[in-house]
């Protein structure tokens, strides 16, 4: 095993479930909705339902909308809620209070803080990012490159497993770099305050992407002295589909960063209504425009239970989790040719494992079929989501016997297994 949190175990369903009962995290798995005969390993795209989300917000619809109305934006507090939940996903990433804003998407949400970074190094025409990040996080920065470029585009340098790497792209001439902390489709983590100190030796600002990374692992941005980061509200931190993403800015960035959208929520006096634009104070400049009240009532219920979390067991179980699960694969798994993508070793492995399988999409359809739900990524990857609040050591076994009899069997042949949909 890799680290001093490992878990010597036989390979056994009767280990793992001896390892709940020792669960000190295991109560927190009652506080979730979980469909019967379902193993749900998808966490890291969309978490599961916190119990007491439908009754919160339908507090809000039938009080503070229903009968609160339009004063509810003083009332209830609507107006300030972006900054007040931020300040309460804050101690997640390791942020102080006034330095997150909840945003729109997380799309948004990384061409606001992308655009604020380049204008804070005028004279600096490069951004760098990573061939394998998210697609999205490529597309807003095409769109940043356009919008900041002037006559020409800025200049665009991806770094990649095979080369080049960060060292070979850093110079004078870059003005951020854009990374994802956690790899979303490997798992792989990166070692936040080392590469925000190489970055920073060059004069440029570091970004982070912490989508994969909040509610998952430790994080602690102030710690690492990085600048400016976003993430997304809606996997590990279980705020619900099209739950807002976050963005955070350090204290010492926020006078002098100028957002790419100013919309009327981040003007210095909204309610003035004045003709021309003076960015708020401090994270508020971030704010565009209403924010998505529902979608952030259900946010409010889950960071109740995220206010009584302990990330560091968070932490130890998620490598629990992701040790075991590994080493069911290699031990069950190995006749039928499947390879472990994620890092074995415990610090560079995030909350996920993916695996690489012939025909995968194939498989994974078969796998959900059987209750056993994870999800794939094109090319060739199987991503399965270790949510320690919520997964138990016996799914892991569980999702690993499921998937030795649909490679054995090959039912995962079958015509249906290979039709898609628009989402995989």
């Amino acid at each position: 095993m890799n680290t001093p949190t490992s878990v010597a175990h036989s390979l056994d369903r009767a280990t793992c479930t001896a390892l709940d009962a020792a669960d000190a995290l295991a109560p927190f798995r009652d506080r979730f909705v979980l469909p019967a005969g379902v193993v749900y390993l998808d966490g890291n795209s969309l978490g599961a339902l916190p119990g007491h989300t439908a009754a919160h917000v339908q507090r809000v619809i039938t009080e503070e909308w229903g009968t609160g109305l339009i004063r509810s934006w003083n009332d209830a507090g609507w107006f300030a809620k972006p900054v007040a939940l931020g300040d309460r996903i804050a101690p997640l990433i390791g942020a102080a209070p006034g330095e997150v804003v909840l945003g729109d998407s997380t799309s948004a949400s990384l061409f606001q803080a992308a655009v604020a970074a380049v204008r804070m190094r005028p004279g600096r025409r490069v951004v760098v990012s990573e061939r394998g990040s998210f697609p999205t996080d490529l597309y807003m920065l095409e769109a940043v490159q356009e919008l900041l470029g002037g006559d020409e585009p800025l200049e665009r340098r991806l770094i990649h497993d095979e080369g080049p790497s960060l060292e070979d792209v850093l110079g004078d001439d870059v003005a951020v770099v854009v990374l994802t902390h956690v790899d979303y489709r490997t798992g792989r983590m990166r070692d936040l305050a080392e590469v925000t100190r190489q970055v920073q030796a060059s004069g440029a600002l570091m970004l982070w992407d912490l989508c994969h990374s909040a509610g998952a692992v430790p994080v602690d941005l102030n710690g690492a002295g990085a600048d400016l980061a976003i993430g997304c509200t809606y996997k590990y931190l279980n705020g619900g589909p099209g739950a807002p993403s976050f963005i955070w800015v350090a204290e010492r960035h926020q006078s002098a960063a100028k957002p790419a959208l100013t919309g009327w929520h981040g003007h210095a006096r909204p309610f003035d209504f004045e003709f021309g634009y003076a960015p708020a104070d401090g994270i508020t400049r971030f704010r565009v425009g209403t924010p998505q009240l529902l979608s952030m009532a259900a946010l409010e219920a889950s960071l109740e239970i995220w206010e009584e979390v302990d990330l560091e067991a968070v932490r130890e179980k998620s490598l629990r989790l992701t040790e075991l699960f590994i080493s069911l694969v290699d031990a069950r798994l190995a006749p039928w040719g499947v390879e472990v993508v994620t890092p074995r070793q415990s610090a560079l492995r995030g909350s996920q494992v993916a695996l690489r399988v012939e025909d995968g999409f194939a498989v994974m359809q078969a796998l959900i079929e059987r209750g056993v739900i994870g999800d794939f990524r094109a090319p060739d990857l199987m991503r399965f989501g270790f949510a320690p609040l919520y997964v138990s050591h016996a799914d892991v076994w569980d999702a690993v016997a499921a998937l030795e009899e649909i490679l054995s069997t090959e039912v995962w042949r079958e015509p249906r297994f290979a039709r898609r949909g628009a989402v995989t």
